[in-house]
């Protein structure tokens, strides 16, 4: 084997593990932004309950006012 042919895979090599870096950097911003929407999701779940529960505390505090 030349040397040459030693540099040539040498490159191959690092050009291999550049690629695989690349792809678990892509892999990682992939989860981490999955991990914000599902965040953002439950973020929101959370506001409509408590406004739905602050709604019903209204109409039930009205009903009261009106039975007695």
């Amino acid at each position: 084997m030349g040397i040459k042919d030693q540099f040539q895979d040498k490159a191959n090599d690092l050009a291999d593990k550049a690629k695989g870096a690349m792809g678990g950097e892509k892999d990682e911003a992939s989860e981490r932004a999955s991990q914000a929407r599902d965040e953002a999701g439950e973020r929101g779940s959370q506001g409509q309950d408590q406004a739905r529960e602050a709604a019903q505390e209204q109409q039930d505090k009205f009903n009261q006012d009106y039975d007695a």
